[in-house]
């Protein structure tokens, strides 16, 4: 994918038209309009630089702890398996912007992955754990992948089976040689564990303990020093309320510098031990968290292959971790366990709590019962690398609880109304934002690029929010209609689509109602076609229906068989009504959250 504009306009953040105050976080003019302190250079180091600079820095110092699968490396260590696997790779033939997904839970596979492929200059693509085989289908072909490695099997989802139901081409292919109707551009199939028909053993790709040659690494440093900080380096699915996903396509320069920031507002070093429970699919887990370690030197411990509550407590004290991560719900998770009491926490301090809104009272257990008395707030999303905003570790108590923080450095914000005004400070619009951190655009879609980027680089984000006089933002809800569940983006026109080819279904609408576990569950409005239809339609039936074909979080947690749906007078679906029957109907109470 070729660069678009987005690249040199945010090399020129400062611009005249931006009016800054002393202080470009605090608004000025009465107008809602902020941008992060400059004074401290972005980093121009591609991932495998930084990756190599830490290695020089801390390379004796524990680098990744995977507590389920017995893991404990040193930076040399991991930098040493990092390299052992991008010269697998290079030995199958893949090159420089090739695709190659990932699909598979936190395991230490993800990890040599995201460095081994960023080593070389091919372009990981983040697969959901919980995808099946529809959304594989359309993602592998989406961004044309030509390599995939896998997981054998996570919870109740078997991949192999789901990639040999796409591909039984590979019952009869010699490794790497796949040629599939289905999966056009996929050729080579990489697996945890042992080899099978059509598909390799990941240990013997990435060549187990064995040293690289000096001729080898000479061969990556050569790739490794061709690569520019502005290339396409991670591809993350997203998608709004238009269409089927889209593959935000983010650089080094990028998610380096979101990792650096990040990481140092909550003032990580090369002496902490960051528990990293959330998925590595998600920009928190693998730039927030695995970039954000190896920028500061620091450790990470992952507990186990998908968020356990028990286990996740049981690492935080037997590691000594000093940080962590999590979205609101593990928190009430680990924080709810009988077991709680059983566990000591005297050396956690800071962290982070994202990915969807969070309850006041959560942060302030969080706080108190786990020591985490740093813990910082963050909001952003997957096309800006992802944080744009987070709070400070030495903000007041009620900042931190009622706000997601001040803009972050390189980065400017605005908020504005219909007509495209900034508006004055307090006052609601939706958030805009521009800088560094804005992805370099859809893979090959222009016209999904064109809609979110305007002219003068600024990424729509569909967020309503406010600005306060000291730049505290408030998160006040969502333009689209996009539900978060439990810290998952659901985007209602996947699920509608696919609740269409339902029988019997004239009209679906889907939408988020309040949830006390998830902050928001997925709730759908159905019209049938007759009585017998609407008889035969149930919340059974329609869980059954989607078993095995989306994923576990879009499946909907209520189901109301309706007569109509409210409407405006010009045909637009009014589910702002439809929530607050379901509200009132199922006597939901929304949580106090920032």
């Amino acid at each position: 994918m070729g660069r678009n504009a987005t690249d040199t306009r945010e090399k020129s953040l400062m611009s005249n038209d931006e009016h800054e105050s002393k202080d470009g976080r605090i608004p000025s003019e009465g107008l809602s309009q902020v941008t992060g302190p400059v004074s401290e250079p972005l980093l121009t180091l591609s991932i495998p630089a930084l990756l190599q600079q830490t290695v020089a820095l801390h390379g004796n110092r524990d680098a990744a702890v995977f507590v389920a699968q017995g893991i404990r490396w040193s930076y040399k260590e991991f930098s040493d398996r990092v390299d052992a696997l991008a010269i697998g790779l290079l030995n199958l033939g893949l090159q420089a912007g090739d695709r190659v997904g990932i699909w598979s839970p936190n395991r230490v596979e993800w990890l040599l992955a995201q460095f081994a492929s960023a080593r070389i200059g091919l372009i990981l693509v983040n697969i959901n754990p919980a995808y099946r085989t529809s959304e594989l289908e359309y993602s592998l072909n989406k961004v044309s992948c030509k390599a995939l490695i896998t997981a054998e099997q996570f919870k109740s989802s078997n991949y192999v089976d789901m990639l040999r139901e796409l591909a039984p081409e590979l019952d009869s292919c010699q490794a790497g040689e796949l040629v599939s109707a289905r999966l056009p551009a996929l050729q080579i199939v990489i697996k945890v564990g042992d080899a099978a028909a059509g598909i390799y053993a990941f240990d013997d790709i990435a060549g187990g303990t064995g040293k690289a040659t000096e001729a080898q690494l000479q061969q990556l440093d050569r790739l490794t020093a061709s690569i520019d900080i502005d290339d396409a380096i991670n591809i993350q699915f997203t998608s709004g309320t238009t269409g089927m996903p889209k593959g935000a396509t983010l650089t080094h320069r990028n998610i380096v510098n979101n990792a650096h920031f990040v990481t140092r507002a909550i003032g990580l070093t090369e002496n902490d031990r960051l528990c990293i429970p959330v998925p590595f699919y998600h920009c928190f887990g693998m730039v927030m968290g695995t970039l954000g370690c190896v920028s500061k030197g620091a450790t990470m411990v992952v507990p186990t292959e998908g968020f356990e509550p028990l286990a996740t407590l049981r690492v935080l004290s037997n590691e000594q971790c000093t940080a962590m991560y999590g979205v609101p719900t593990m928190f009430v998770a680990m924080l709810d366990h009988p077991e709680l009491k059983d566990f000591e926490f005297k050396h956690l301090r800071t962290g982070i709590m994202a990915g969807s809104p969070c309850p006041v009272e959560v942060m302030k257990r969080v706080q108190s019962t786990l020591n985490m008395d740093q813990v910082t707030i963050a909001y952003g999303m997957t096309e800006t690398s992802p944080v744009s905003f987070q709070s400070s570790v030495n903000d007041s108590l009620e900042k931190r609880v009622s706000s997601v923080g001040q803009v972050h450095p390189h980065v400017s914000v605005k908020i504005i109304d219909e007509d495209q005004n900034v508006v004055p400070v307090g006052t609601q619009g939706e958030l805009c934002t521009r800088g560094y951190s804005v992805m370099q655009g859809y893979w090959e879609d222009a016209e999904q690029t064109q809609g979110s980027i305007d002219s003068q680089g600024w990424m729509h984000t569909g967020d309503l929010a406010t600005l306060d006089a000291e730049g505290f933002c408030n998160i006040t809800g969502r333009v689209k209609d996009m539900i978060v569940r439990g810290g998952e983006n659901v985007y209602p026109r996947e699920i509608e689509e696919y609740l269409y080819t339902m029988p019997g279904v004239t009209q679906v609408q889907v939408f988020g109602v309040p949830d006390e576990k998830y902050i928001e569950a997925v709730c759908a409005w159905i019209v049938c076609r007759n009585d017998a239809d609407g008889q035969s339609i149930t919340k059974e039936s329609v869980t059954d229906f989607c078993k095995g074909k989306i994923a576990h979080y879009k499946i909907p947690s209520y189901v109301q068989v309706v007569e109509e749906i409210p409407m405006t007078v010009t045909g637009k679906a009014q589910k702002f009504i439809m929530r607050k029957r379901m509200v009132e109907k199922l006597e939901l109470v929304e949580a106090k959250t920032a």
